[in-house]
């Protein structure tokens, strides 16, 4: 009787063969899904401003006496009755981390008191101010984000292609479209 010996399985170069295309195909995918998840976070963070713009407009209109809340805490203090201002994924920290962005609101350009907080329909930590200004910034520019965004009280939402802070004035950045 002979003794038949099957040998099954792949070789060495078959096998490097795979790895090699696996490889090929990764390299061309991985850009485009860290583009993606850019892009996702981009609209993400435009997101938070237009939101932090709305929030504001109804804040002024009914609690703060025509005046714009200064922190993202006082948007989310809800007033009696009510509902907050701002959604708390907004409001967890001041500032804001969502999406690879760092969202912040501060005083604006020239800003006044309109209304002490004690007198604030939801009993804000600070007083309302004639002016606002909202910015976020990717966490690391060039992998969470790449632009930078920045809103105030007339609600024109700016960028900046370069990720860094846009100042209060606006200065040297471009209406997004």
């Amino acid at each position: 009787m002979k003794n038949i010996q099957k040998n099954e399985g792949f070789t060495l170069i078959e096998l490097l063969i795979v790895v090699a295309i696996i490889g090929i195909i990764a390299a061309i995918a991985v850009p485009g899904l860290l583009r993606a998840r850019q892009s996702g976070n981009e609209a993400s963070a435009i997101g938070s401003v237009r939101a932090v713009n709305s929030a504001e407009a109804t804040y002024a209109a009914s609690c703060g006496g025509g005046g714009y809340a200064q922190t993202l805490t006082d948007l989310g203090k809800a007033p009696v009755g009510g509902v907050p201002f701002i959604s708390p994924d907004l409001t967890l920290a001041d500032p804001a981390l969502k999406s690879g962005y760092t969202v912040t609101l501060a005083d604006g350009l020239g800003a006044i008191d309109v209304l002490i907080a004690v007198n604030t329909c939801n009993a804000a930590a600070a007083n309302s101010r004639s002016t606002y200004y909202a910015h976020a910034e990717p966490i690391q520019v060039g992998s969470t984000g790449q632009r930078s965004f920045a809103s105030d009280q007339r609600g024109t939402i700016y960028q900046l292609a370069t990720g860094a802070i846009i100042p209060n004035t606006m200065a040297g950045a471009n209406i997004l479209q």
